[in-house]
């Protein structure tokens, strides 16, 4: 399966900062992290726009990237025999890809933008050099996806929504 197209941005983490601050839902990714922290991770991380319609994870699919997103929104849709089941609107703020980033299952549903959208990637790799290099940020992300998982399992009506 082909990756999606992605079209690289200007590096700028402040825009995802501002986004996770503003977001106060119950689907908000919330880390802890000190202005010097969050351009540690930003390193460690890629930034690219999505255009409307433009899919990010593919249901299936053997990949455990994170989304961070920053701008705009993604759907989420599982697929089965008898078409696609809209599951989850997933706005700036908030992550996409954990459920895959932590279990390295195949992924359990396609997310795609619902309109133009800025998001930020994690690959395992950089996370993993995250880890081996700033211990304490990547501790505060795992435990900030933690939460985030936990709290979508909580809602029962997204419980598939963990991608």
């Amino acid at each position: 399966m082909n990756a999606p197209l992605r079209t690289p941005i200007k590096f700028d983490i402040q825009g995802l900062v501002q986004a996770i601050t503003h977001n106060h839902s119950d689907d908000s990714f919330a880390p802890t992290l000190t202005p010097l922290q969050w351009e540690l991770l930003g390193s460690y991380m890629q930034p690219f726009a999505l255009m409307s319609g433009q899919k990010l994870i593919e249901q299936n699919a053997v990949d455990r990237t994170l989304y961070l997103i920053e701008a705009g929104g993604l759907t989420v849709h599982y697929e089965d025999a008898k078409g696609r089941l809209r599951l989850a609107f997933v706005g700036p703020g908030s992550a996409v890809g954990e459920g895959a980033f932590f279990t390295r299952q195949p992924r359990s549903a396609t997310v795609q933008a619902a309109h133009a959208s800025k998001v930020w990637s994690l690959t395992p790799i950089r996370f993993t050099e995250l880890s081996n290099r700033q211990p304490a940020v990547a501790l505060e992300i795992a435990m900030a996806l933690g939460s985030l998982v936990s709290r979508r399992l909580v809602n029962k009506p997204k419980r598939v929504a963990v991608t």
